[in-house]
């Protein structure tokens, strides 16, 4: 499942720029929930199905696509700048360590992210949830943090939408504890075994359960998985096995709509809702 043609991209683009768009002279200035709630979901839908073009010429629709869907609507520059005035957090030595491998074989992000940028954003994240001397980086967040860096026009939309991203989209992953992360990873092993019992069936057998190949993943979302471009597209909607090969986002995207007919719903519910709730099993 390629990319369309660029006809097609522009044709999506112009889709989506509508959806985008302020009301039109002569239309109500103020949307009802039930309107904005339809406009979302037909992003949502588009994103899914024909993905969010790049077209030469126009600008980039992800960040403001993404910041629609994070419910970033507003940002607070005097904040941002304040936690930076603070200078190293309490968690640098951590950050300092993982932020100089983010992303270190792909050049193209590795020119247009400086690594006192992300190492801004993770530290002004400290200082923003900082308490009593308790650290809330933990493993992961620079690869998380690094596409926001990538597609927003500044640091501070970057800041604003990985800081939504950590608090709303799913906190449990970035518990000290990690317990989301594994909580999807089992997930992930539970899915895997209804969907293809063949495979699920030939790892086990060789002791290969989805917490050996697939914690990275998890944990980062994909992100440790370059190119980073392909990365995005996700993002819109140790040896054995650790070497993925380049990631095709919207032939993973055709397969898992295909696949998740095959999830039951109890486990489909499990499966949205672990990023955001805590779950009764202590890892």
């Amino acid at each position: 499942m390629g990319r369309g043609s660029e006809k097609d991209d522009r044709a999506t683009y112009d889709k989506f720029a509508a959806l985008l768009s302020p009301p039109t002279q002569g239309q109500s200035r103020h949307r009802s929930n039930s309107e904005i709630a339809d406009g979302m979901k037909r992003i949502r839908r588009l994103i899914l199905t024909d993905g969010i073009p790049e077209v030469e010429g126009r600008p980039s629709l992800r960040p403001r696509i993404w910041k629609l869907l994070l419910r970033v609507e507003q940002l607070h520059a005097e904040d941002y700048l304040r936690y930076v005035a603070l200078g190293p957090s309490p968690a640098s030595e951590k950050i300092n360590h993982d932020t100089f491998r983010t992303l270190r074989t792909d050049a193209v992000f590795k020119d247009r992210v400086k690594n006192d940028m992300l190492v801004r954003v993770l530290d002004a994240y400290e200082w923003k949830h900082a308490v009593n001397d308790r650290q809330s980086y933990v493993q992961g967040m620079n690869a998380l943090a690094a596409p926001f860096l990538y597609i927003m026009p500044s640091e501070l939309e970057a800041f604003a939408c990985f800081a939504a991203m950590m608090e709303r989209g799913c906190p449990q992953y970035v518990q000290p504890d990690l317990r989301g992360v594994h909580r999807g990873v089992e997930i992930l092993d539970r899915c895997l075994r209804i969907v293809d019992p063949e495979l699920h069936a030939h790892l086990e057998s060789r002791d290969l359960k989805a917490t050996v190949f697939a914690f990275p993943s998890v944990l980062t979302m994909c992100a440790c998985t370059p190119p980073l471009d392909e990365v995005l597209q996700l993002w819109d909607p140790m040896k054995v096995l650790r070497q993925f090969p380049p990631l095709q986002a919207r032939a993973v995207i055709g397969i898992t709509v295909a696949l998740v007919k095959d999830i039951p719903e109890d486990l489909y519910r499990e499966l949205v809702a672990h990023p955001l709730q805590p779950s009764n099993n202590q890892y």
